[in-house]
């Protein structure tokens, strides 16, 4: 009972002397080992948090492959396909998206295949009717023009689309005025090429049309909204038109 008083101060010095040794140790001169310490008692959510946002940071920074959408965004978009498509189209089969000007201001543009065809940008588009004209097969560009329906000179459209040969795809965007110069047979062939509006098609319309030379039945690839004063979005003109979708390509020595 006598040693236990004892006994009792030398580990009190012996613990206190230990404590003091080893807090010299781990809060060295560079504070190194108090760091570690911090990271292993910081909290774990904490750090997750931390690795996810940097991730994402990383991720949301990297180049969109579409230029239409502004810069800025940081939340991860819906895939786009193809000319902006929604989804991929089927094999063997081409991917296109057709726009109409807005009223005289903004010009139209035409994809195929995620290559702009025909836009301002391009410097190929004009008042009128903006025609591209593709092989049915491999689809390739063949020709792009634009044709102007209000002052310019019909013989011209008719000297473009006349000779096309069969299986030829026919790509149509109107921009402010498609059809004052119009004749008859300006309308009767883009009908043999199955549009279902060119016979109607007025002063001012909106028009997109996919086509092609030797159809059968009507396409299913066209819209039309008329130019009328009670209904028309911008004043003078009606709404842009957008069509998209895709198109069988032609099997060589098909019919």
């Amino acid at each position: 009972m006598r040693v236990a008083g004892p006994l009792r101060i030398v580990v009190l010095i012996l613990t206190a002397g230990l404590t003091w040794i080893l807090g010299s140790i781990l809060l060295g001169s560079h504070g190194s080992s108090f760091s570690r310490i911090q990271q292993l008692f910081s909290n774990p959510e904490n750090a997750v948090t931390t690795v996810a946002e940097r991730a994402f940071s990383l991720w949301s920074v990297q180049p969109s492959p579409e230029a239409s959408h502004p810069a800025g965004h940081d939340k991860p978009r819906a895939r786009k396909y193809k000319c902006g498509l929604p989804q991929p189209c089927p094999e063997q089969h081409l991917a296109f998206r057709v726009v109409s000007g807005a009223a005289n201001v903004i010009g139209p543009k035409i994809c195929l295949e995620d290559k702009m065809l025909m836009s301002s940008v391009k410097d190929n588009v004009g008042r009128g009717l903006n025609i591209a004209l593709v092989n049915g097969v491999n689809g390739e560009l063949l020709e792009a023009r634009s044709f102007d329906m209000w002052a310019g000179d019909v013989n011209d459209l008719l000297k473009f689309i006349r000779p096309l040969h069969e299986g030829t795809l026919v790509f149509v965007a109107s921009y402010d005025d498609p059809a004052t110069k119009m004749n008859e047979e300006t309308r009767k062939i883009f009908s043999e090429l199955g549009s279902s509006n060119a016979k109607e098609l007025a002063f001012r319309d909106s028009w997109v049309f996919v086509g092609a030379k030797g159809v059968q039945d009507k396409s299913p690839f066209e819209q039309h909204v008329k130019n009328s004063k009670s209904t028309n979005k911008y004043e003078g003109w009606p709404e842009a038109l957008e069509l998209e979708g895709c198109i069988p390509q032609r099997t060589v020595g098909a019919q």
